[in-house]
């Protein structure tokens, strides 16, 4: 990069850090619930699941190229479980709730999870060290990558007011997760109107309302009426809207034993038809190696080759006459299909009332008393950072422009630049073969007194790349000029061409250019074609 260029990249991010300290600094008087910047060690405040399933080692670690620090999967093929405790329950059904947090997967994400749990109270109590994938929560809210699953998930554990029971309900069509390693920053809108919006770094990528059956699955509503489980298909019932014709008979003519396919007596054997010679022969150039064993290995025995003979004949071998389709085959014979005159129409089971079903105006979510991480992944350098909830959409945005907007310009940039650098030297292995390919022309015969003055224009454009569309240029026209040369010289050698035959008392004689006029006149031999 150009100094320049560097310099006012440099003022630019120190412009953007400014501006994020001062929102940074402003926010936290504002709509901040929770927030976990991870500046500090995270061993005090987040307790490690002491799970014997959960092996995964947690760091405390920078971001790759940044001095911010985050949470860091540090090892691969490992499960993780870590918690925090929060200081007083989040209630998730006042006013608006935003969810929102960082992850950074440094190095790519092939098979795992990077998300969080909102997790609600426990029905024992709160116990962070047996913290596992059984533990209860209100919102699961991240991306996850592994087979065919590729998705941000939102996901819901809403209770069932008549029957008590937790149901699991899963956003349907959920944003993708990001393909890159860079850091993302996620967003989850709780709002008043039973709305939820997902941000994918600031942007809008989802909106669903919580009511609508067309929003999660299961519905969080359930259907009034299902299948009565108890109702089974009367014996007698008749579902078979066609059946075969009990009148019709097998004609008389039809025989069912008749092949599909006979002999064709009319094929002749084609001209040119090699009958003794084999489809495939030894290979002549095949030869037996010199440490054959024959009592170890066998006989030896030379590779096949097909037979050259037989690639111009129509075939080789024993010819035998190809079969064709019987024109007395039909079939088995079946009796033609007719309406069913008992035919009761497609069984249902009878509907009852569900006895799960509810009315509900608006969801109602069990509080937050912790954030949870449980993951199972195959890839370590996953980095969780800036966990917010906030009661309101502009402290997230700030938190947003505060913290992850400055790195992730930062890794744009410098991903625009390794892209350019690979760019570049994709080019020059192009501009490697283009000057091969000249250099080898420069060798060729026909240019004669021209190759130096070729081989200077290569030369002067393996110093200046830049100017290499007009060097081609230049020896496109030093190399064309000795073949027109060439061609012009061929041109101009004398041709023996009819000319018009003339009438000369009475014979036709023709008369050809470059031909001696004095000279005799000879016949005309021309023959056509």
């Amino acid at each position: 990069m150009e100094p320049c260029k560097r310099k006012m990249c440099c003022l630019q991010f120190f412009c953007f850090v400014l501006i994020g300290l001062f929102a940074l600094k402003t926010y936290a008087s504002s709509g901040t619930v929770f927030y976990e910047s991870f500046d500090e060690s995270f061993e005090e405040s987040w307790i490690v699941s002491e799970n014997k399933d959960y092996l995964g080692v947690w760091n405390h670690s920078k971001s790759l190229g940044h001095d911010d620090y985050g949470l860091l999967v540090s090892e691969q093929a490992r499960k993780y479980a870590i918690a925090k405790e929060l200081n007083k329950p989040v209630e998730l059904n006042d006013g608006t709730i935003v969810l929102q947090f960082e992850a950074r997967l440094q190095n790519g994400l092939e098979c795992g999870g990077a998300y969080l749990k909102y997790l609600r109270p426990q029905e024992s109590g709160w116990t962070p060290k047996a913290f596992d994938n059984k533990s209860p929560y209100s919102i699961m809210f991240g991306p996850d990558r592994c087979g065919g699953t590729n998705k941000v998930h939102f996901i819901i554990n809403h209770k069932n007011p008549k029957t008590g029971k937790y149901v699991e309900h899963h956003l349907i069509s959920p944003p993708l997760v990001p393909s890159d390693k860079m850091s993302h920053v996620y967003t989850a809108i709780l709002k008043p109107d039973s709305e939820v919006v997902i941000l994918l770094d600031g942007v809008e990528r989802k909106k669903a309302n919580f009511m609508s059956p067309e929003a999660f699955r299961p519905s969080l509503i359930p259907p009034k009426t299902i299948p009565d489980p108890e109702d089974k298909k009367p014996e007698d019932w008749d579902d078979d809207k066609t059946i075969p014709d009990p009148d019709a008979k097998k004609p008389e003519d039809w025989d069912e034993n008749a092949p599909m396919e006979i002999l064709d007596e009319e094929a002749k054997k084609p001209e040119g038809w090699l009958d003794d010679e084999p489809e495939e022969i030894d290979d002549p150039e095949a030869v037996k190696p010199e440490d054959w064993d024959d009592e170890e290995d066998g006989e030896w025995e030379a590779p096949k080759i097909d037979n050259p003979k037989c690639e111009s004949a129509p075939g080789c071998g024993e010819w035998k006459r190809p079969m064709k389709r019987n024109p007395e085959y039909k079939g088995k014979w079946y009796a033609p299909l007719i309406d069913n005159p008992n035919y009761m129409g497609v069984w249902k089971p009878r509907e009852i009332a569900n006895v799960e079903y509810f009315e509900l105006d608006k969801p109602n979510l069990e509080p937050i008393v912790a954030i949870g991480i449980e993951i199972w992944t195959m890839q370590d350098g996953i980095l969780f950072d800036n966990i917010l909830i906030a009661s309101d959409e502009k402290t997230a945005e700030s938190v947003r422009d505060a913290t992850w907007k400055p790195k992730f310009l930062v890794e744009k940039a410098n991903l625009r630049e390794e892209e350019q650098a690979a760019s570049i030297d994709g080019l020059k292995g192009i501009q490697k073969s283009v000057f091969d390919v000249l250099y080898k022309i420069a060798d060729l015969p026909i240019l004669g007194d021209h190759k130096m003055k070729v081989v200077e224009l290569i030369e002067e454009a393996e110093k200046k790349p830049t100017i290499i569309v007009g060097i081609i240029i230049s020896l496109a026209v030093v190399i064309v000029s000795p073949l027109l040369k060439i061609l012009l010289a061929i041109k101009k050698k004398p041709g023996k061409v009819n000319a018009a035959p003339k009438k000369e008392a009475g014979k036709v004689t023709t008369t050809e250019v470059g031909e001696d006029a004095s000279a005799p006149k000879r016949r005309n031999t021309r023959r056509d074609g």
